[in-house]
């Protein structure tokens, strides 16, 4: 009964639109207040602060920073320009390095909606100028855009280690080749549909030789710096030469220093508010993630996750079901719920379930931001559709129209990632 109540309570609360971090405390306070079960007042603001009091959690806001600083110094251009160059020529090349774009942005940003922002702002214009429609343009880099969470270094991995006690490093890994096959089904559609559609060849041509005209040589120089930068934060992770704490502050470190002494894009009077936008961002998650260590053992006290795990043991027999069930609903609840917090509640409770049908952690962690990465584009609250609808001066349910297909072939890909293990785990 206390467990149910907890439940209800905080169902209740998110139903009337209360922040989930009070929400969360709602219903862990309830079978305290209510029943005396669950522990005591204490305990929950015990467990509270040492939700917030823990060093590897400094990693959120830091890699948070990173992204944001980068993308003030207009990152995003140097790596278009870079890989247009390669594909451009080719049927469907600039929407495709768009998507390369927003690839190799997430290894810098490590989030969806930074990524729409910081590419969206320089592809949607600019492939409306060649003729691209403007809403398929703006659904093609709001789907890509979520690419950002799953590509390493990636905060929600970060989030998911924290909630659960996987190694980041591995998660890092294990996000490397379901990005790669996301976003190459996404340039395999997007080739087609140029394909179909027709292209102004003659005015892109023309784009691109202008852009060759600078020179293979110029334009490595000038993105060689952007291109580095996951290199040494993942490198440093993986040699053991840094923790993934540490990785974080380097990312800020070399962010500065690329932004601020060698691209000079970005001056010491725009630091200021670059870190008051961080601190508003991370905010609302810091409270969440505190929150969560004791709504989490609130639920053990009540026995609620014992009787979650019976459940769906219950009634899911194999890995296959069970992960077709949990599919459906983190794709449901990625419409709704925020990346972030819908990974601070859910982890905890299913990834010992899945463990026991012989699920692995790491599987199941890349599984569950992949679910949740397509909800940044899907309606009615993806908030990369409103970032990318923003940029577009387009209304985001006329943008997620031409997102459909998008989302549609990022489906087919988390289809082979759920049930071919191998593409989370193989670089492990």
């Amino acid at each position: 009964m206390a467990a149910l109540l907890v439940l209800i309570v905080f169902l209740i609360a998110i139903a009337a639109t209360v922040p989930i971090g009070i929400s969360m405390v709602a219903g862990a306070a309830a079978p305290i207040l209510i029943m005396d079960k669950g522990g005591s007042i204490t305990q929950l603001l015990n467990n509270t602060f040492s939700g917030a009091n823990f060093t590897p959690i400094l990693a959120v806001p830091l890699f948070i920073l990173g992204g944001v600083i980068m993308a003030e110094g207009g990152i995003s251009r140097r790596l278009f320009n870079f890989f247009a160059y390669f594909v451009g020529r080719f049927r469907g090349g600039l929407p495709c390095a768009c998507v390369l774009t927003c690839l190799f942005y997430g290894a810098i940003s490590g989030s969806g909606p930074a990524t729409t922002a910081a590419v969206g702002s320089m592809c949607i214009p600019f492939l409306a100028e060649l003729g691209y429609d403007r809403r398929w343009s703006a659904g093609l880099v709001s789907v890509a855009g979520g690419l950002g969470v799953i590509i390493p270094p990636s905060i929600p991995f970060v989030l998911y280690s924290l909630a659960t006690g996987v190694s980041t490093g591995d998660l890092f890994l294990g996000g490397i080749l379901p990005g790669v096959l996301i976003g190459l089904f996404m340039m395999i559609y997007a080739a087609a549909y140029c394909a179909k559609n027709g292209e102004d060849r003659a005015l892109i041509n023309a784009k691109i030789q202008e852009l060759r005209k600078t020179g293979l040589c110029r334009l490595f120089k000038e993105s060689f710096w952007a291109l580095l930068c996951p290199v040494i934060v993942l490198g440093g992770i993986y040699s053991g030469f840094f923790t993934p704490t540490e990785a974080a502050v380097v990312s800020v470190i070399y962010a500065l220093a690329v932004s601020m002494g060698i691209y000079k894009t970005m001056s010491l009077r725009r630091l200021w508010q670059l870190l008051k936008d961080t601190v508003k961002t991370y905010s609302g998650l810091a409270f969440v993630l505190a929150f969560a260590t004791a709504f989490g053992r609130v639920l053990s006290l009540t026995k609620a996750t014992a009787a979650v795990e019976i459940f769906l043991l219950a009634n899911f027999h194999s890995p296959a079901a069970l992960l077709t069930g949990l599919v459906i609903i983190f794709l449901l609840l990625g419409m709704v719920m925020d990346t972030g917090p819908a990974i601070v509640i859910l982890s905890p409770v299913l990834q010992p379930v899945v463990e026991q049908l012989g699920v692995r952690p790491v599987h199941f962690g890349v599984i569950l931001v992949c679910c949740l990465s397509i909800g940044l584009a899907t309606p009615p609250f993806g908030l990369d559709l409103f970032v990318a609808g923003n940029i577009a001066k387009e209304q985001p349910m006329a943008v997620a129209k031409k997102a459909m297909p998008f989302m549609a072939v990022f489906l087919i890909a988390l289809a082979l990632i759920t049930y071919i293990p191998w593409f989370s785990c193989a670089l492990i």
